[in-house]
């Protein structure tokens, strides 16, 4: 007797062109589901290696699934190549501050923060201040 399975799960569009694998990869990401929005995100980077928003994503899904070294090198890549960057910047502080690498963080998360004018990117700056001082 076979056993009843579901269906495989098919993202719409993934692996197809890079704007409907960043669309989907996207939407998973937002939802909290990494792993599957790698499964998405490389094969696209196979056909378009120097896609910005796919990396992008990657960056993101390793960061979220605290891959935080790989979170770390994409972003580091992301920065050297546009410097003006101020999510990848950010994103790259916070990575170094959770790898409790304050001193690198804080110049990424300062820039960052004078770039956005964001609050929340100046809170992150005032926090790993905080970490470096108490060192």
């Amino acid at each position: 007797m076979d056993e009843l399975r579901p269906p495989p799960i098919v993202f719409p569009g993934a692996g197809s062109r890079p704007e409907s694998a960043y669309r989907t990869a996207y939407d998973l990401l937002s939802r909290r589901a990494p792993k599957e929005a790698l499964e998405v995100i490389e094969p696209a980077l196979e056909a378009d290696p120097d896609n910005r928003g796919l990396r992008s994503l990657r960056a993101w899904a390793f960061y979220i699934r605290v891959q935080l070294q790989k979170a770390t090198d994409e972003l580091t890549r992301l920065v050297e190549e546009d410097p003006s960057d101020t999510w990848a910047r950010h994103t790259l502080g916070r990575a170094l501050e959770r790898q409790s690498r304050h001193r690198e963080a804080l110049p990424h998360l300062r820039l960052a923060a004078a770039m956005s004018g964001d609050v929340e990117h100046e809170v992150d700056v005032l926090r790993v201040e905080r970490l470096v001082e108490g060192h």
